[in-house]
């Protein structure tokens, strides 16, 4: 069984902003497969369903950022998920707009939703998805994360969100995540 998470923040006020790129990801993945989230439980929004003869378990937790663990790790007890059967999509913001990096495993990068998921399931190594929002050069750090995309950007990330969709594919169609690395690095 796979594991494919987006991390984001809950409601209206964050649905469009940078940190909530995880979720965006997710929203295009299940949008482009006809698909959508049918279950309310263990804190996230899920579906779980057959992709590619694969169970799929798609999940955006509702705890917000910061307590993204609590969500995927009562996911992982109950359906037993091996840490490698799982793909966290975040935001970056030590990357260019819409660049797109996997990594393996490893500590959280500075990345709260990340550390909540360390440190709640007590293992790193879980599979992630960085995808690019830039640094702030002027704004503080929460108020560049909690602002939308210029329309620029978002064209760029509409590009990146097509890719992402294909990783999610060939993630679970048993690719490994070296083979994807050196594929979409």
């Amino acid at each position: 069984m796979k594991l494919i998470v987006g991390l984001g923040n809950p409601g209206l006020k964050y649905q469009k902003t940078k940190h909530n790129t995880g979720f965006m990801a997710i929203d295009y993945y299940l949008k482009k497969n006809g698909l959508s989230f049918n279950k309310e439980k263990f804190e996230g929004f899920w579906i779980k369903t057959k992709i590619k003869g694969e169970d799929v378990i798609l999940l955006e937790p509702q705890t917000y950022m910061n307590d993204s663990g609590k969500s995927v790790t009562q996911l992982v007890d109950f359906f037993k998920i091996d840490a490698h059967d799982i793909l966290v999509i975040h935001d970056d913001m030590d990357m260019p707009v819409a660049k797109i990096r996997l990594r393996k495993s490893g500590k959280s990068g500075g990345h709260n939703g990340i550390k909540s998921i360390i440190n709640c399931l007590n293992d790193s190594e879980f599979n992630r998805l960085k995808i690019g929002i830039d640094h702030p050069t002027k704004e503080t750090v929460v108020s560049w994360v909690l602002t939308p995309f210029s329309s620029e950007d978002c064209t760029k990330m509409a590009a990146t969100f097509a890719t992402v969709s294909q990783i999610i594919d060939d993630f679970i169609d048993n690719k490994s995540i070296e083979f994807l690395m050196n594929k979409y690095n």
